[in-house]
Parts: C-alpha cells; sequence; structure tokens
C-alpha cells in the first residue's frame, strides 16, 4: 500500500510546537489545568521518561511517586511492553473486524483468570469507569434488582453510572440526576444489612483500600459484607482498578482477607502497560450467561474499540512482565520498607500523624501539632481551607528534591504514594530523605514549606 502521508513527521512536529504545550492546553483544553499547575510550580517541561525517572531539557532526573494515578505500574517504557506494542503493529492483524474471533483477547483473558479464583469469564473495555460501568450493568440485570450500594468516600470513575457510586460531593454537585444508589459507611455492616432488607439491592461496589485517604476496609469486613450479599442474593463488586495487579503486594488487594470471593472484579491502570487503555470486569459464568443469554443478545453490551490488538499485546506482555521480574513480591517488600521507615518518623514530626497502606500504596496523614507556635500556623491554613498543608509538603518535595508526589484527595491532609512498582531501596532511601528534610524544614517554623503556605493562603481566600 503506497503511504501516502510522508508529509507528516512526528517528531518534527513535537520538535517545532513542543515549547507551546501549556499554551495550547490553555486555549483548547481544560483551561484550569495550566492555571493549577503554574500557580504550584508543577510546570515543568519533561523531555524524556523510563522506569521510575523523568528527566528535564537540562537533565535533572525527577523520582515519580505518582505513576501517573497507578497508571505505570511496570514505570514508563518498559522495554518487553515496547516490543510486544511494536510487534503487533507489525503484524498488520485483521483487528476489530466485529466478525471473527481474534486470539489475543482470549489469550489475555486466559492469564488474568488465572490469576482470578472462582472468577470465569472477562469483558475488556477501555478504562477502569467503563469496567465499573460493565459491572453495574451487570450486576443489576443479573439480580434483577435496580440499586447499588456503594462506601461513603469512594471513587470508581467519573462517567454517570460510575459518578453515582461515587462517594465525594465534590465529583457529583452538578450532575444530577444521577442513578438511585445508596452510600454506607466503609465497613458498616448494619447499614449494609439495613439497606439489603429493602430487597432491591443488587449488589455493593467496594474499593478493599480507598484511594481517598489510603484507607482499607476493616478487617473482616469484605468476607462478612459477601456471606450478607449473597444471602439476599445480592452481588460483590470489587472495584481493583487501581489497588489491582500487585500494588497492595498481592496481584488483588481483596485477597489479603481469606475467604472473599468477588462475583464481578474491576481491573485497569496497570493492566495497559502505560501505553493504550484497557479495562477488563471479571465475572462468575453465571452473571455472563444471564446477560448475553441467547444470540440476540450477542452484543447488548459491547465496547467499539474493547479487546483491540495493541491493548491485548500490552496486557500480556504487563502479566509476563510481572511473573518474570516477581513484581508483586517487589512491590510487598519495598513497600514494607518504605512504610516502617517513614512510620518511625511519627514521633519524631509533631505535624506527622499516621502512616498507613499496605504494598505500595501509602498514605501519610498530617494533623494538629501540640507547640503553641505550630499550631497557629496550622489553625491558619485549616482556616483558609482544609488540606493545604499536605500540598506544602508535596510543592518542596518536587521543587527543592525533584520527587512527584501529590495529594490523595481534595480537602485532605494527606499524600498518597503509588510509584511504580519496579522501584527498589535506592527511591526509598531517596524519598525518605527528601521527606525528612521537608519534615524539618516544616518543623522550624520558616522556609520554602510556610513561605509556599502563605501563597496558597491568599489563593484559597481570593477563590471563595
Amino acid at each position: 500500500m503506497k503511504d501516502r502521508s510522508q508529509g507528516f513527521d512526528l517528531a518534527r512536529l513535537i520538535e517545532e510546537r513542543g515549547a507551546e504545550r501549556y499554551e495550547l492546553h490553555t486555549r483548547h483544553l481544560n483551561h484550569q489545568l495550566p492555571r493549577m499547575l503554574h500557580t504550584l510550580g508543577f510546570d515543568k517541561v519533561y523531555e524524556r521518561a523510563e522506569g521510575a525517572y523523568f528527566w528535564d531539557a537540562d537533565g535533572n532526573d525527577y523520582l515519580d511517586m505518582l505513576a501517573g494515578f497507578g497508571v505505570m505500574g511496570l514505570g514508563r517504557h518498559h522495554p518487553v511492553v515496547r516490543r510486544a506494542l511494536h510487534d503487533v503493529l507489525d503484524a498488520s492483524l485483521a483487528d476489530l473486524t466485529r466478525f471473527d474471533c481474534q486470539p489475543l483477547p482470549g489469550l489475555l483473558a486466559e492469564k488474568l483468570l488465572a490469576h482470578s479464583p472462582h472468577l470465569d469469564r472477562v469483558f475488556f473495555g477501555n478504562s477502569g469507569t467503563e469496567a465499573v460501568e460493565t459491572a453495574l450493568k451487570f450486576a443489576r440485570y443479573a439480580t434483577g434488582k435496580p440499586r447499588i450500594l456503594y462506601c461513603d468516600h469512594a471513587f470508581h470513575g467519573l462517567t454517570a453510572g460510575s459518578l453515582s457510586v461515587n462517594g465525594e460531593r465534590g465529583f457529583r454537585d452538578g450532575f444530577a440526576p444521577l442513578l438511585p444508589d445508596t452510600a454506607i459507611a466503609l465497613g458498616d455492616l448494619d447499614a449494609l444489612r439495613r439497606e439489603l432488607k429493602r430487597g432491591d439491592v443488587a449488589g455493593l461496589v467496594v474499593e478493599p483500600i480507598q484511594g481517598k485517604g489510603v484507607h482499607a476496609s476493616p478487617p473482616g469486613f469484605l468476607r462478612e459484607a459477601q456471606d450478607l450479599l449473597h444471602r439476599h442474593k445480592a452481588v460483590l463488586v470489587v472495584d481493583e482498578v487501581q489497588t489491582g495487579l500487585g500494588r497492595t503486594g498481592d496481584f488483588y488487594a481483596y485477597q489479603h482477607e481469606e475467604g472473599v470471593e468477588p462475583d464481578l472484579l474491576c481491573v485497569a491502570k496497570a493492566l495497559s502497560g502505560g501505553y493504550v487503555p484497557v479495562g477488563a470486569t471479571i465475572g462468575k459464568d453465571w452473571i455472563f450467561k444471564r446477560v448475553y443469554s441467547s444470540m440476540d443478545r450477542v452484543l447488548v453490551h459491547s465496547a467499539s474499540f474493547g479487546s483491540n490488538a495493541q491493548a491485548m499485546a500490552a496486557g500480556l506482555a504487563v502479566l509476563a512482565v510481572m511473573e518474570d521480574e516477581e513484581t508483586v513480591a517487589n512491590a510487598r517488600r519495598t513497600g514494607d520498607l518504605l512504610r516502617e521507615r517513614l512510620a518511625a518518623l511519627v514521633g519524631r514530626y509533631e505535624l506527622l500523624h499516621e502512616v498507613r497502606g499496605r504494598g505500595l500504596m501509602i498514605g501519610i496523614e498530617f494533623g494538629r501539632p501540640s507547640s503553641l507556635k505550630l499550631r497557629s500556623r496550622w489553625a491558619m491554613l485549616q482556616a483558609a481551607r482544609k488540606g493545604l498543608f499536605a500540598q506544602m509538603v508535596v510543592v518542596p518535595l518536587l521543587q527543592k528534591h525533584r520527587i512527584l508526589t501529590q495529594v490523595s484527595g481534595d480537602h485532605l491532609e494527606v499524600i498518597k504514594l503509588i510509584p511504580p512498582l519496579v522501584i527498589g531501596e535506592p527511591e526509598v532511601d531517596r524519598f525518605v530523605t527528601a521527606f525528612t528534610a521537608v519534615m524539618d524544614d516544616a518543623h522550624s517554623g520558616g522556609g520554602l514549606v510556610w513561605d509556599f503556605g502563605r501563597t496558597l493562603v491568599k489563593q484559597a481566600v481570593a477563590n471563595r
């Protein structure tokens, strides 16, 4: 086939227009994002990335402790995933014909199911929110009931269905009416019993560890909730979009609790290898067979780009790397080390209240200090806007120590660490050394932390 696009040169386009990145975004995309980045001093220009690091034009390296909100589980540009994508493109497969069965989706489903005991079938979509949307539809259809329960402060996505089970008002405001779903507190079995007695509950969707604040479900909650749900002919939907694929030191976070067998399981993010969006809803055979009950219903739920060859190849490569490089074990080992070293600082700094989490999903929570001098400054920040102190820690970590982190949610004094699962002891040393320096600065009562705090207070007051 003759190449008629010889005039297109991507490398030249990036070279010629790359410096306009923030201006282009302001003009054509979400104009508030560049504004926020400029305010925080996060408006960096990263030239390249590999593994757990970025580099700027001057050759300075930046440690990534955010992993694209968990997408970059293997770090950036893992050579095995990259090669798999080159290979699948070079193969020129007859992809997405819609009226055949290509091998890659079946092979990826087979590999995922090998890690997912008690589950039988997979639906491939394109994102985490789409995986949740699929689970909501399947739960409703399979049970014949309309209502889904979810937990306060949950995050399951931002499309209309998943937004209906999003436990944060700030995301929901202005988008009503949503689906008729009901929130309960994470771990509240009495509330679950009360709602189930109404007889209209299709299921409960829950994160084993909530992304907002990094709060784990109480021990025994998932298992007891599962038993209650099944007694009332409802299903347990476990959202592992962020916690799955090794993040918490097991392949899935629900596996930390014995006896839990989800009816539907949602994964995405790290399955992409950081390249091609992919989401998967994994479920029990009886659910899929009720949804796809006849040939007339063969396309009752589908996705135009679901199961595309590039996404399937990326997923297969990711799972192969995880096995070959023992990524899950590394996440557990390195996460334990990082969490233990940070927890040892709690008694040393009065502003540091708790370190929690599992594997490489760690929450660092700050709170009201005891000394009068620091207490007055803390009160000033809280009066302007809750969550400013955590942001004050995030900024010098980037500006002074070249470490990218972020707060774990709006109005929270919590930083969430979700680095690539490939980090090791050198990255732990670098982060703990930098974090200690920032804490020293904050407790001295001066320096970059409190200087930036005054800027944030002015910004918060101006935005009221």
